[in-house]
């Protein structure tokens, strides 16, 4: 049974402990721990704010290009001071990076218009870099014709809309209002699971989407329905640019092939 020294002492080590983490996340706003020096604590302070600014900074080297040293270490520092993150694992950091820039940061004059979507479009390429998915061959055929039979796409592609044209932007291009249509992306891996960008028009985004959700439906069915859905004139032009679309998506095995018979 523990004694009541033993109790206090416990209480005593937890108290530090939170006064010590408090200042490290904002050692302007919470003091030091009277009893660490104030040489060690600067070393702990700069220790685990690097590794953070660090880390965030190689997730998103074009935010961190585009915005001033005083601008980016105050964004940093807003994140590490205020939001508290729902997991310890590490390479998890870069995800609550974008979940406080959606949900907790606050409107500041100089952030950007495009500073979500362009994280979010960054942060991406690490999502599915990550991704705990298998693709199991077994699933489809890989040389089945993808017109009469079902598509199968893959689980590492995924389409992407956004207001802005994040995957122009830089430090010479900046822009300050979204486009007047979205812009469609699909982000894939591919055969050697490097990660890539395709940019694509509204239809092709149309077509991702009908894929995704698509069990019953062959290629040549699902290119009808966008047909009947765009009500064009000239039907046989727009299927034989769907089948070369199809025939692309393949290539890049965004599409793996077509479901096997049960």
């Amino acid at each position: 049974m523990a004694s009541t020294n033993d109790k206090n002492n416990c209480c005593d080590f937890i108290a530090l402990q939170y006064t010590f983490a408090a200042h490290i996340r904002d050692p302007e706003k919470n003091p030091r721990p009277q009893d660490v020096e104030p040489r060690r604590m600067k070393i702990y302070n700069d220790l685990f704010y690097n590794n953070v600014e660090d880390f965030i900074a190689n997730t998103y080297p074009v935010l961190r290009q585009i915005l001033s040293n005083q601008h980016w270490h105050a964004l940093i520092r807003d994140y590490f001071a205020n939001h508290r993150a729902r997991t310890p694992l590490f390479p998890e950091m870069p995800r609550e990076f974008l979940k406080y820039l959606q949900y907790e940061r606050q409107a500041h004059p100089d952030d950007p218009p495009f500073l979500q979507e362009l994280a979010h479009y960054e942060w991406i390429e690490l999502a599915i870099s990550t991704l705990d998915t298998e693709i199991d061959a077994k699933q489809f055929d890989s040389e089945g014709d993808i017109l009469k039979g079902i598509p199968v796409i893959s689980p590492l592609a995924w389409t992407l809309s956004y207001r802005f044209p994040v995957h122009q932007i830089s430090v010479d291009f900046q822009p300050q209002k979204p486009n007047e249509t979205p812009i469609h992306i699909i982000v894939f891996c591919d055969g050697d699971f490097n990660v890539r960008f395709m940019e694509i028009n509204h239809v092709t985004a149309r077509l991702m989407t009908l894929l995704t959700n698509n069990t019953e439906k062959t290629g040549e069915e699902l290119l009808q329905q966008i047909i009947a859905e765009l009500n064009y004139p000239n039907s046989d032009e727009v299927m034989q640019r769907g089948i070369e679309i199809l025939n692309n998506l393949k290539k890049h095995q965004i599409i793996l092939g077509i479901q096997r018979h049960q």
